[in-house]
């Protein structure tokens, strides 16, 4: 399949052929739908919590003991879907056409000074709808001849605007949820942004402006990371008969892998909590408290689930006889007086299992298969418990782009809780469709996880991702078509076989700026 100079390009990428061919044989045999079991929705799945539940959790998160904790914050790429609307605008009068009033272009240059990143000498004039005014705005706002948004992240646009004249960009309103949530015990604020390399410059800029100002006003000491997407996870494109999709210079194309590569960035972190959240979802400081306070909902949750968790899988340790540790180095076995079998028929034994079973199933939606044997049993237990943990905060479904919570059937005839996009569902199936249409809520990406296992090691995150639960799109080259393979998602395969709980929090806490005319909606006028 591959040419001299294609195994050195492929290994030049730190990738190897094997993984390669892997990935043709996937185009060519695509992806198998998952079975769709009913949506997650308050009647079963989704964790709706009074105000009594709600400071509960919260209390809970602020009494934990955390072995570290971090903010995890995705904002690779830049910000042209941002601006798409605009640059067709743009296309449009340097073609001679007119903007409609009502288009996005046009509705963007009439509330020009609305924005953060409005500056009048950059913007003189107007605002008015004459074509030439219109296009002014729109160039200098995308290109170079001004701010050149159009081909700079989101994390460094200037988003919000205070009365006291402050302007804060996405990236720097993370840092000031940073220190109010998910400060750790000695003062620190960990983040982890994901971002592209050619960024990074914008990246320390915008961070070298707020550093010392942000950690005087808050009294904190921020530790930040910027990690890239690894190149050797993008995936070789093909083209519609499947074969490797060449370049014009006949050389391999290899397309990034969506957000689920980012499975590797999130492995390499060792604190024990983190917080994901994308780097567009933020509001003005004064939703702040509302913000935290579901954040710690999340959180408390998270922690309340990792306590019950692992407090089984000790149980379990000892009604199995397994080692317990003295200390000193020294590890001794319960002595029980059963015999090996005995053990996992005992009553205090199949007592624990079955209590296990249930809080499975009320909790996490986990329907357990009928085991063949009590030993069994406990091995599928086991195997069960000891896995990542996340909770996913949810809103009520109000129309608004992103992936939805479901029940779906497991290949082991269990069954769990998963956050699926559209283009995994089946529209083919009648009974996916009726999911697909009573589903309540969606995930915006507000999640949280526990890293650790019971005995406080990392877990290998990359031994909990379903490789079936990716997809393939239809993209194109220099006008030519093309099929690309996506990674299971980042909160959709990549962490398919952990332990999920989906919480309801309120759609205040939820303020995703997807198009630049979101920037208007009141949670970003400051």
């Amino acid at each position: 399949m591959f040419r001299k100079e294609d195994i050195v390009q492929i290994e030049r990428r730190g990738a190897s052929v094997k993984t390669v061919e892997e990935q043709v044989e996937r185009f060519k045999k695509g992806f198998p739908w998952l079975k769709i079991v009913a949506p997650a929705t308050p009647q079963r799945g989704i964790e709706v919590l009074d105000e009594a539940g709600a400071e509960a959790a919260v209390k809970y998160y602020d009494e934990a003991s955390i072995d570290g904790k971090c903010k995890f914050v995705p904002a690779s790429g830049a910000a042209s879907r941002m601006f798409k609307d605009l640059f067709g605008g743009l296309d449009a009068l340097n073609a001679g056409k007119e903007l409609p009033g009502d288009s996005p272009a046009a509705r963007f240059v009439a509330a020009i000074r609305s924005f953060a990143f409005y500056d009048p000498e950059l913007f003189p004039g107007g605002p008015c709808a004459c074509a030439e005014y219109q296009k002014s705005v729109l160039s200098r706002t995308l290109t170079d001849e001004g701010l050149g948004y159009g081909s700079k992240p989101k994390g460094v646009l200037k988003f919000h605007k205070y009365a006291d004249g402050e302007i804060r960009t996405a990236f720097a309103e993370h840092l000031v949820e940073a220190q109010d949530y998910m400060r750790n015990a000695d003062g620190t604020a960990n983040l982890v942004v994901t971002i592209s390399p050619e960024h990074r410059h914008l990246f320390e800029e915008a961070y070298a402006a707020v550093k010392d100002e942000y950690e005087k006003r808050y009294g904190v000491k921020y530790d930040i990371s910027f990690t890239f997407q690894d190149k050797a996870t993008d995936t070789v494109a093909v083209d519609i008969e499947n074969r490797p999709f060449r370049a014009e210079d006949d050389s391999l194309l290899f397309r990034p892998a969506g957000h689920g590569a980012l499975i590797h960035n999130l492995n390499n972190i060792k604190d024990e909590v983190v917080s994901i959240k994308n780097i567009d979802n933020v509001a003005a400081e004064r939703l702040l408290p509302e913000t935290a306070k579901w954040k710690k909902v999340l959180l408390g949750r998270a922690l309340e689930l990792r306590d019950k968790i692992h407090g089984y899988l000790n149980e379990l340790d000892i009604v199995t006889n397994a080692n317990i540790s003295m200390g000193f180095g020294l590890s001794v076995p319960a002595h029980t007086g059963l015999g090996d079998e005995d053990i996992y028929q005992s009553e205090a034994c199949v007592s624990l299992c079955d209590d296990i079973e249930e809080f499975l199933d009320k909790e996490l939606c986990i329907k357990m298969p009928a085991a063949s044997d009590c030993r069994g049993r406990v091995e599928a237990l086991r195997a069960k418990l000891d896995r990542p943990i996340r909770v996913c905060g949810m809103v009520k479904n109000q129309g608004e782009p992103g992936g939805g919570p479901f029940i779906i059937a497991e290949k082991d005839g269990s069954t769990s809780l998963q956050v699926l996009e559209s283009v995994q569902i089946n529209m083919a199936d009648e009974h996916a469709r009726e999911a697909l249409a009573s589903a309540t809520h969606f995930n915006p990406v507000d999640i949280v996880c526990c890293l650790h296992d019971y005995k406080g090691r990392s877990f290998d995150l990359l031994r909990f991702v379903d490789p079936d639960a990716g997809f393939i799109s239809s993209k194109s080259y220099q006008g030519r078509e093309l099929k690309a393979l996506e990674l299971p998602g980042l909160w959709n395969g990549a962490m398919s076989n952990w332990n999920t709980l989906f919480v309801e929090v309120p759609l205040e806490t939820f303020n995703p700026v997807k198009v630049v005319l979101d920037l208007l909606r009141p949670a970003h006028q400051a």
